[in-house]
C-alpha cells in the first residue's frame, strides 16, 4: 500500500510558534530545562498484584492536596475554550472562527503537517480497499474457496471447470469488496476531520467543563517516540484503557489536537450506528465484527487488513480490555488484535511496533448508571454514542474533567527478544518448546504487561478518593471532617504505594473534597439539618465503580486483611486473634488462586509477597507480629480497626460474588436418579442457570443473607464461574440436541446428595469449599453461614432449579488431577 501524498518520507510538526497557539512546546522545553529530562513516574508494586511494596509509614492527614511537582507540568488543553455561547460570547465566537475561516489554513486545526504518517488525503481509503483486494492471503484464499466449493458441486461432463471457478472467484471478490468497504478506514477529508473535530471539542468542553489534562514531562516522552517511529516507518499502537464511549472522541481529539497522525481505530460493530457511524469511520474506525463464526474469508481480510497499516507504518488504536469496564477497574486483557500485530512483526513486515498504553481517568463516567443496569441483570440498552453527541441534555451536563496519561512506549522487538530470552534460560535442557503454547504465554504476558503499564499512568481522581471512603466505612453515613480526614489518609496511602493522585494546583483538601461531592451528587447524599454535614451512599453498587479504581493499589494489603479476618471475626481475646504465619500463607495461596481472574499477580511468589506486604503493614501499625503470631496491633484496636476495615471493605464485595457463585451451584443438585447407570452427568442451560444465580443473589441481599447488592454483578459473577470451570468444579460444552446452545453441568465429585427427605444435604467437597471461602467472608448481623446456608438457602436454591437437558457419561480428570487443588508452596 502506498500513500497517495506527493511528499517524500514522513512529515514531523513541530508544533511551535504560530502552530502552537497555546504554547504546548516551549512548556515542554521549560520543564525539560528545569528537570534535565522528562520524568517518568513508576509505581513500587505490581498493579493489580498481591506483590512486594516498598516499607509503607502513613503519616498525619496532610492539610492540602497540592501537587507534588509544578502547576507548569500539567496543561488542560481546554483551557479558554468556551462549549457555549452564553458562557463567553466572545471565546464562542473565536472558537467558531477558528474552524471555520483563517486558522484551518495553518496551525494544529489545519491538520497539514503533522508527526506520523501521511493520512486524510483524498483517495486513501480506495488505495487501501485496492491493497487489500489484491493481497496475496487473500487472492490465495478466494482461490482456495473457490476451488474447495467447486470440488463439492460434482459437476457433470462438458462442464468448463475453469470458467466456472472464475465465476465462484468472481463471486467472492465480490463479497471480498463489500467486506473491505465495510472493514476499511475512510480517512479521505480533512474538511471533514476539522468539522467533526469542531463537534468533539464542543461537545467535550460541554460535558467535561474543567477540560482534558495531560502531563506535559510524559507527553514529551511520547512526542519523541512518535517521532523516531515516524523516520523509522514503524507503527504506534495505542492502547488505551476502555471506560466510555467518550475514550475514542478524547484519543482522537487529543492526537488530533496536538500534531499526530491519527490512529486506525479497531471498533465493534455494534457501534456502526446510522450517522455517527459514518463519522468516526471518515476520522480512523474500522468496524470489525464481534465473531467470525464460520466465515473462513472475513478473518482473512480482517488480519492482512490490520497488518497492511502495520506494514505501511500506520498508528492503531485497540482498547486492550476488549469492551468497556462496567466495574471501573481493568478487565482481563483481550489478545486477538495483539496476536495480529504480533504476527505482522514476526512475519517480517515491520522492523518494529511501539506500544504506546494509555490512561484516561474520568471525574465522573457518563455511563455508570446504564452499566449498573447491565451489571443488575437487566437487557444491555442499544450503543448511544449518536444519541450523546446529540442529545442537548447530556451535553448540557457538567462532569468535571478528564486526565489523559501516557505511560512510556516500549518496542515490541525488545520485549520478544526479553521474554524469548527469558524463557529459553527456565526450559528444561532438551526440552523443545511447542510453538503454539510459547506464543499464548508471550501473549498473555503481553497483555498483561500492557495493563500493567496503564495501571502506573492512571491518576485516581477525587471522585474515587472519595467514592472508596464511603464504601469503605462502618455505619449508615460520615461526617464531612471525618470524610477530609479518610481522603486524606487515603490520598497519603496511594502515594506511598506509588500511586498517583490528580492535581488541583494546590487546592486545600477540603475544596478537593466538595468538589468531589457535586460531581457525585445523584450518589451521594447528605443530611444538612444535623450537627455536622453527614453524607451517606444512596449507590453504593454506582460507588463501586470508583471504588474499584484503586483497588490495584491495595490488593497486598486487602487479601492479607481478609485472611487475618477469619479469627479476627470469631471474637475473643486479643491473644487468640492471632493467626501463625504458615497458617496466613495456606489461606492467601487459596484466596489469590481463586480470584485470579480479578487481579493480576507479581512473580516474586507468595512469600516474599506476603512478608512484604506484612512488614508494611506493621510499619503502619495495623498489624503486629510476636514471633510466628500475627495479629491486630493495640493502636489499630484502639482506633477503631478503622485501617483494618478499609482493606478488607475492599476485599470483600469480591469474596461475596464468588461465595454466591459456588452457594448457587447447590441448584443443580439432580432431584431423581440418572436414566442410567453410565450417564451420571446432568447437563442444564449454562446462560439460564447464571441468570437464575444473579436472581438468588437479589433475593439473599434483600433477606440480609448476602452483604454486597454488589454480589449480583454479572461481570464478576461471570468472572466466578468461570475461575470454576477453569479449576474443575464446573464442566461446560455446546449441546448436541439444541445447536449453539452452551451447557454446564457439576463434575460428579462435586455434585451434593439429597437427604431422604429430598433436602440438599449440608456435606461433601462442595459444602467443604463453601465453608473455607465463607470464612473470609463479612460476618452479618444475626447471621451464621453453615446454618443460614443448610436452611433457607438451601431452600432458595431449590427453588431456582433448572431443568436437567442432557445426562452423559463422564469424561475427564478427577479433582485431585486439577492444579488448583495442588499444594502449592508459592504462588
Amino acid at each position: 500500500m502506498t500513500d497517495g501524498s506527493t511528499k517524500k518520507g514522513r512529515s514531523v510538526q513541530m508544533i511551535s510558534g504560530p502552530d502552537d497557539p497555546e504554547g504546548i512546546v516551549p512548556l515542554i522545553r521549560e520543564d525539560r530545562e528545569r528537570r534535565g529530562a522528562p520524568s517518568v513516574v513508576s509505581t513500587t508494586s505490581t498493579p493489580f498484584a498481591f506483590t512486594s511494596l516498598e516499607p509503607v509509614f502513613v503519616r498525619e492527614t496532610p492539610t492540602s492536596l497540592a501537587p507534588r511537582a509544578s502547576p507548569e507540568t500539567q496543561k488542560n488543553l481546554f483551557h479558554k475554550n468556551a462549549g457555549r455561547i452564553r458562557d463567553d460570547p466572545i471565546e464562542f465566537a473565536k472558537f467558531i472562527t477558528n474552524y471555520t475561516r483563517g486558522a484551518p489554513r495553518s496551525g494544529w486545526r489545519a491538520y497539514t503537517d503533522y508527526i506520523g504518517p501521511r493520512v486524510f488525503y483524498e483517495g486513501y481509503s480506495a488505495r487501501c480497499i485496492k491493497d487489500l483486494l489484491q493481497s496475496g492471503p487473500v487472492t490465495a484464499k478466494i482461490r482456495e474457496l473457490s476451488e474447495t466449493r467447486l470440488a463439492t458441486l460434482n459437476l457433470p461432463p462438458g462442464v468448463d471447470h475453469e470458467r466456472k471457478l472464475a465465476d465462484l472467484e468472481s463471486q467472492l471478490n465480490d463479497v471480498t469488496y463489500d467486506m473491505a468497504l465495510n472493514l476499511c478506514a475512510k480517512m479521505d477529508s480533512v474538511p471533514f476531520l476539522r468539522f467533526f473535530g469542531a463537534i468533539v471539542n464542543n461537545v467535550l468542553v460541554r460535558m467535561y467543563d474543567q477540560g482534558i489534562h495531560l502531563s506535559l514531562p510524559e507527553y514529551a516522552v511520547f512526542r519523541d517516540v512518535a517521532v523516531k517511529a515516524a523516520k523509522n516507518k514503524q507503527s504506534l499502537l495505542i492502547l488505551p484503557c476502555h471506560k466510555s464511549h467518550i475514550d475514542y472522541l478524547t484519543v482522537s481529539w487529543l492526537f488530533y489536537r496536538l500534531g499526530i497522525s491519527l490512529p486506525h481505530i479497531v471498533a465493534g460493530d455494534n457501534l456502526n450506528m446510522p450517522v455517527v457511524g459514518t463519522w468516526l469511520q471518515k476520522c480512523g474506525a474500522f468496524y470489525i465484527r464481534r465473531s467470525f463464526g464460520d466465515d473462513a474469508l472475513y478473518p482473512v481480510v480482517v488480519k492482512e487488513y490490520i497488518e497492511q497499516l502495520i506494514e505501511n507504518g500506520k498508528n492503531i488504536e485497540c482498547f486492550i480490555e476488549g469492551s468497556r469496564s462496567r466495574t471501573g477497574k481493568l478487565l482481563p486483557p483481550k489478545l486477538g488484535i495483539l496476536k495480529y500485530v504480533l504476527e505482522a512483526y514476526q512475519s517480517g513486515r515491520t522492523s518494529d511496533v511501539i506500544i504506546c498504553p494509555i490512561s484516561i481517568q474520568y471525574d465522573k463516567v457518563l455511563e455508570t448508571e446504564s452499566y449498573l443496569n447491565e451489571l443488575l441483570g437487566n437487557p444491555k440498552e442499544k450503543e448511544s454514542l449518536t444519541g450523546l453527541l446529540l442529545n442537548t441534555r447530556v451535553i448540557q451536563l457538567k462532569l468535571g474533567r478528564i486526565d489523559v496519561r501516557f505511560q512510556k512506549p516500549f518496542s515490541l522487538k525488545s520485549y520478544v527478544d526479553e521474554q524469548t530470552e527469558r524463557r529459553s534460560k527456565v526450559r528444561k535442557p532438551g526440552v523443545v518448546p511447542n510453538p503454539k503454547k510459547e506464543q499464548d504465554i508471550l501473549l498473555r504476558a503481553l497483555g498483561y504487561q500492557v495493563l500493567s503499564d496503564i495501571n502506573r499512568a492512571a491518576v485516581i481522581m477525587p471522585a474515587a478518593l472519595v467514592g472508596s471512603i464511603m464504601l469503605t466505612i462502618r455505619g449508615r453515613g460520615v461526617g464531612r471532617s471525618e470524610l477530609i480526614k479518610r481522603v486524606g489518609w487515603l490520598r497519603t496511602a496511594i502515594e506511598a504505594r506509588g500511586g498517583r493522585v490528580a492535581e488541583f494546583a494546590g487546592m486545600e483538601i477540603e475544596q478537593v473534597v466538595d468538589r468531589a461531592l457535586i460531581v457525585l451528587k445523584d450518589v451521594i447524599g447528605e443530611h444538612r439539618d444535623l450537627i455536622e454535614p453527614t453524607f451517606f451512599a444512596v449507590s453504593r453498587f454506582e460507588l463501586s465503580f470508583y471504588r474499584n479504581q484503586i483497588m490495584h493499589l491495595f490488593v497486598s494489603e486487602a487479601m492479607l486483611a481478609a485472611t487475618l479476618y477469619t479469627h479476627v471475626k470469631a471474637g475473643g481475646a486479643a491473644p487468640s486473634q492471632r493467626m501463625p504465619r504458615s497458617e496466613i500463607l495456606d489461606e492467601l495461596s487459596f484466596l489469590s488462586r481463586l480470584l485470579q481472574n480479578e487481579f493480576v499477580y507479581g512473580t516474586e511468589g507468595l512469600e516474599v509477597n506476603a512478608s512484604a506486604t506484612i512488614a508494611s503493614l506493621e510499619r503502619d501499625e495495623v498489624v503486629l507480629i510476636e514471633d510466628s503470631l500475627i495479629g491486630l496491633s493495640p493502636k489499630e484496636r484502639a482506633t477503631g480497626r478503622e485501617n483494618f476495615d478499609f482493606y478488607c471493605f475492599l476485599m470483600w464485595p469480591f469474596i461475596e460474588v464468588y461465595w454466591l457463585a459456588a452457594v448457587s451451584l447447590f441448584a443443580l443438585t439432580p432431584v431423581g436418579a440418572p436414566p442410567s447407570e453410565g450417564e451420571n452427568v446432568a447437563w442444564y442451560a449454562e446462560k439460564q442457570f447464571q441468570k437464575s444465580a444473579q436472581n438468588l443473589g437479589k433475593n439473599l441481599f434483600y433477606q440480609g443473607d448476602v452483604s454486597y447488592l454488589e454480589a449480583v454483578n454479572q461481570a464478576t459473577l461471570s468472572n466466578a464461574f468461570l475461575r470454576m470451570v477453569e479449576f474443575g468444579v464446573i464442566l461446560t460444552r455446546k449441546s448436541t440436541k439444541t445447536k449453539g446452545l452452551p451447557l454446564m453441568a457439576l463434575h460428579p465429585d462435586w455434585v451434593p446428595k439429597r437427604l431422604p427427605s429430598g433436602a440438599i444435604e449440608p456435606a461433601g467437597r462442595l459444602w467443604e469449599f463453601l465453608g473455607r471461602l465463607g470464612a473470609f467472608r463479612r460476618e452479618g448481623k444475626n447471621r451464621r453461614d453453615n446454618s443460614t446456608v443448610s436452611t433457607r438457602v438451601f431452600g432458595h436454591c431449590s427453588a431456582i432449579a433448572p431443568p436437567v437437558l442432557e445426562w452423559t457419561a463422564f469424561e475427564g480428570v478427577a479433582r485431585q488431577d486439577n492444579e488448583f487443588w495442588a499444594v502449592k508452596a508459592n504462588l
